[in-house]
């Protein structure tokens, strides 16, 4: 009984053949799989791309929630020509926190003082744009600030060709240093001119 070497050979074939026909196979079906992996991938990223895009970027939240600090109303003449126009004013500060809070409210009576001698050195023409009140607020919050022992730097005064140019160039600006004042923003809750 002699063993026929050509009886073998095929089932060998045979089956290195089923070996590769399987080894393709499975690299194609992984390939495959890959490739719908990156293309719907890669949808999903363009749709998140463009959905963040139409939606602005929402502002980091604050680690502390600030403080809000109502005064009290208060009515001023103005240095309108005859001395006939009043200003009644309401103001919030927006505080860093509520020791802050506590700090302001022991100055609170020279902080209205100063406030008041503000406003009444301001005309009714003054107050009535946002330009006004914009530069009022900052002022306020320098003299807000002063008992604290910070200080508000007062904005440079520029010439209209150079305000020109600054707008061009805003995207390109530096942003500023992080200001450390506790003394975040003055809010105006009413503002009527008589």
């Amino acid at each position: 009984m002699s063993a026929n070497p050509a009886a073998a050979a095929p089932p060998k074939a045979k089956s290195k053949k089923m070996l590769i026909i399987g080894v393709v196979v499975a690299l194609l079906v992984i390939a495959g799989g890959g490739a719908a992996w990156f293309i719907l991938n890669s949808r999903n990223h363009a749709e998140d791309e463009e959905g963040a895009e139409a939606r602005p970027h929402a502002p980091a939240a604050p680690k502390v929630a600030p403080t809000f600090l109502p005064i009290d109303n208060m009515v001023v003449n103005l240095a309108d020509t005859g001395g006939e126009r009043f200003a009644q004013i309401g103001l919030t500060l927006e505080l860093a926190d509520a020791k802050t809070a506590e700090q302001v409210k022991l100055y609170l009576p020279s902080i209205r003082s100063a406030i008041l001698m503000l406003v009444s050195q301001r005309s009714s023409e003054e107050l009535l744009g946002r330009e006004g009140k914009e530069k009022l607020a900052t002022d306020i919050r320098r003299e807000v600030s002063k008992p604290l022992g910070y200080t508000v730097a007062k904005p440079r005064k520029r010439p209209a060709s150079q305000e020109a140019e600054d707008e061009e160039e805003a995207p390109r600006a530096n942003k500023p240093a992080a200001d450390t004042n506790p003394v975040r923003q003055v809010l105006f809750s009413s503002f009527i001119i008589q």
